[in-house]
């Protein structure tokens, strides 16, 4: 197999699981773990993968963002455990922000019944989810709401966002580093989730491992700014202690 040929499986390999390994790598392959290293360093130079100790995850292209529809199945299970874990950051009888996101939804579907909590929301599919829980106060931030994610973005949603201070933010993101912070493709979405961010006393960040070493165009917020991450069990460890180094708990779900 050629090195082009080489160089296409492995950044394949990698956006579908999130990381490759040096060593599985050559077995499959079929060459030497030192041939891997030098394709991954080439993919690193090409800006596709970021070499991790042991292997590589994917650097996906800045800007680029699935719909909706295309991610809600994608790591479903991973994104239920985290989602299930996520329930132990909830404050009792206190009010959260619920960002949008695949993830988001998934925890805004799990809320007991009986819970009175206040919930703040710009995102049209939790909105959805929380509507006939009759405990919780239920409160939806208008503005333009973009179809990929089914949020409400824009000055709108900014002022009212402005206007609330809760307990806790449950923020989704698509990337994720101990260099760059939180980060998403669009611009007026970071801009609705630094005002999440901004309004509460603790941001909870849900985010599947597949995130966790990548950086998108647009800035959110420093990782100072985040105190608890809530990702799976397939998560890098290297990857989990720099984001901890950085400062939020990391919980591995």
């Amino acid at each position: 197999m050629y090195p082009p040929e080489r160089h296409s499986v492995i950044v394949t390999t990698a956006r579908a699981a999130g990381r490759v390994e040096v060593q599985a790598l050559a077995a499959d392959l079929d060459v030497t773990p030192e041939t891997v290293r030098r394709d991954l360093t080439a993919l690193e130079r090409m800006g596709l993968l970021r070499r991790v100790h042991g292997g590589a995850v994917p650097v996906e292209r800045l800007g680029h963002e699935p719909a909706l529809a295309q991610r809600e199945h994608v790591l479903a299970a991973e994104k239920d455990r985290i989602a299930k874990a996520a329930l132990d950051e909830l404050p009792t009888g206190g009010s959260v922000l619920i960002d949008a996101g695949t993830t988001t939804v998934r925890l805004a579907e799990m809320l007991p019944a009986d819970l009175e909590l206040i919930v703040v929301t710009h995102a049209l599919p939790v909105a959805t989810a929380l509507a006939g829980l009759p405990r919780v106060t239920l409160h939806l931030v208008g503005g333009t709401v973009r179809p990929r994610t089914l949020a409400a973005v824009g000055d709108w949603a900014e002022r009212a966002l402005a206007e609330v201070r809760v307990d806790v933010a449950f923020v989704g993101t698509n990337g994720l580093s101990a260099e760059h912070g939180l980060t998403t493709p669009d611009l007026a979405e970071a801009t609705v989730k630094r005002a999440l961010v901004a309004a509460a006393r603790r941001t909870v960040v849900l985010a599947d491992h597949t995130k966790i070493g990548r950086t998108e165009l647009a800035v959110v917020a420093p990782l100072q700014a985040v105190d608890t991450v809530v990702t799976d069990s397939g998560v890098a460890p290297e990857l989990a202690d720099e984001i901890e180094h950085a400062g939020p708990r990391v919980v591995r779900a």
